[in-house]
């Protein structure tokens, strides 16, 4: 199914219908600030195993990142961080920033051979509404791929076109991009960007 949904101000209704979906199990498209992702609710091990197994990884070895609608989220999943670290994420929230944080006991077991994990809380009311009303972070993955045409991972047509078997909803937010977020280490004292991307990291 393909649901439009606008960035400024997000139907309520089929964020629920949405929601319902995640809550079952299903998989989701949705844009974010930067490329469109492929996720679902953390807390569904079906449903994560799914997602895994389209990306051709296994679980407990794949580096997935958490969607959060906010900053509320992080220390649910993450050991205590520095206020040093916490006014960096602080600073650079919503924006397009993946942050790697030491993980903590409260993962859900499929992932409990992880250290760390990633947080993400993109500049995109869209997706962060859904995380908002499921109560849980979404787990996320790209769909963009080096090897594939720009347009099946840019235009929430094609992409619906190409992944409806794989997804129950692909979310039509507009046209994503090619650039993904950065990715920044966060679990020592030296802050570390991991990978360049659409995010400028402002200390």
């Amino acid at each position: 199914m393909l649901v439009k949904l606008f960035n400024e101000n997000p139907n309520l209704r089929e964020i629920l219908k949405i929601v319902e979906v995640l809550r079952k199990g299903g998989l989701i498209i949705y844009p974010t600030d930067t490329v469109y992702g492929l996720g679902c609710d953390i807390t569904n091990a079906k449903a994560v195993e799914k997602v895994a197994r389209i990306k051709g990884v296994k679980v407990e070895k794949n580096n997935f990142s958490f969607i959060c609608s906010d900053l509320s989220h992080i220390s649910d999943y993450t050991k205590p961080i520095s206020s040093t670290v916490f006014k960096l994420i602080k600073k650079n929230m919503p924006y397009p920033f993946t942050f790697i944080l030491e993980a903590n006991n409260n993962l859900p077991k499929y992932f409990k051979l992880k250290k760390t994990v990633g947080i993400r809380v993109p500049d995109n009311n869209i997706i962060r509404e859904i995380v908002r009303e499921l109560g849980n972070p979404i787990l996320s993955t790209s769909v963009y791929d080096d090897d594939e045409i720009v347009e099946y991972t840019t235009d929430p047509e094609l992409i619906h076109e190409k992944y409806q078997e794989i997804a129950e909803i692909v979310i039509d937010g507009g046209y994503g991009e090619l650039i993904p977020s950065t990715i920044v280490d966060c679990t020592s004292d030296e802050i570390t960007v991991l990978r360049e991307g659409k995010g400028v990291l402002e200390y």
